[in-house]
């Protein structure tokens, strides 16, 4: 839940309760009481987890493991085909919490060592294409779907733009990077899903008894 969610919801939730509330008895000290509380939460969220606490608690909660799951999948695709491109992988993150102790407002993350260059020749630019479209793909195999990938797909956009490639050949080499990498992970999902679950078992969550946040 971001921000602007938040704030939105307990607006509304207030409002309902302004509205309904006298109809069902509560008094209007607890109505305010709810609106500090609710603000309150909103504000602490944005000082100490920068509007990122709903997802903490989603995280925390009995389901959301399944949550983290599909991170650690996401991620551990990236980790296959970097590794099969022979790129270097630092750290590999899964979870808001894991992200908020690196300083990072996103839910997973793989760091891969920065282009040497600005401008790549297109064989480079093949090889970011497989690895940055490896997460989605890696969530299409085993979910059906995709729904993280955004920064990835503006990072790759970025590479291709900076490399002075026309547009057509930009989305043409990326579609064939993605058929490459779909067909990898199709041959290795063994392997994806056993490195997601090596993930998911070294990723922090609140009230689990991780260290605090700094």
């Amino acid at each position: 839940m971001n921000q602007a969610l938040g704030a939105g919801l307990a607006v509304g939730l207030v409002s309902l309760l302004a509205i309904g509330g006298p109809l069902l008895g509560i008094s209007p000290a607890w109505i305010a009481l709810l609106a500090a509380l609710a603000l309150g939460a909103l504000t602490f969220d944005a000082a100490r987890f920068g509007g990122r606490g709903g997802h903490l608690l989603a995280e925390a909660l009995p389901g959301g493991e399944a949550r983290l799951r599909r991170i650690a999948i996401h991620e551990a695709g990236h980790v296959l085909v970097a590794t099969e491109e022979a790129m270097p992988i630092g750290q590999v993150r899964v979870g808001t919490l894991a992200c908020l102790r690196a300083g990072l407002n996103t839910n997973g993350s793989t760091e891969l060592e920065p282009p040497a260059h600005a401008k790549l020749p297109e064989a480079e630019l093949r090889r970011w294409s497989r690895v940055l479209q490896a997460g989605m793909a890696a969530e299409q195999l085993v979910y059906g779907e995709s729904l993280g990938g955004a920064d990835d797909r503006a990072l790759l956009g970025r590479l291709w733009g900076l490399s002075g490639f026309d547009v057509a050949m930009a989305q043409r080499e990326q579609r064939r990077a993605r058929r490459e990498v779909d067909q990898l992970l199709k041959q290795r999902q063994a392997a994806l899903e056993s490195e997601a679950e090596r993930l998911l078992s070294q990723t922090p969550r609140l009230f689990s008894g991780n260290p605090p946040l700094p």
